[in-house]
């Protein structure tokens, strides 16, 4: 079985104590790897946002992008 390619190492984009303290909110926990990969999901949207708001020939992202 392959292993799936593991991403660059990036900053995390999310503020982890208040993404814990919703999930806790909703009586569930949270796992280690969790805010991580919410991270990357967050870093995917942002890139996806880019390059809708680049095919559109701006530079500028809004809120119709996301």
């Amino acid at each position: 079985m392959a292993k799936k390619a593991k991403k660059k190492e990036r900053d995390v984009l999310v503020v982890a104590s208040k993404v814990r303290e919703y999930v806790k909110s909703k009586k569930c926990n949270t796992s280690g790897e969790f805010i991580g990969e919410l991270s990357n999901s967050v870093y995917d949207a942002i890139d996806k946002a880019i390059n809708r708001a680049k095919g559109n020939n701006r530079k500028t992202i809004q809120a119709k992008d996301a």
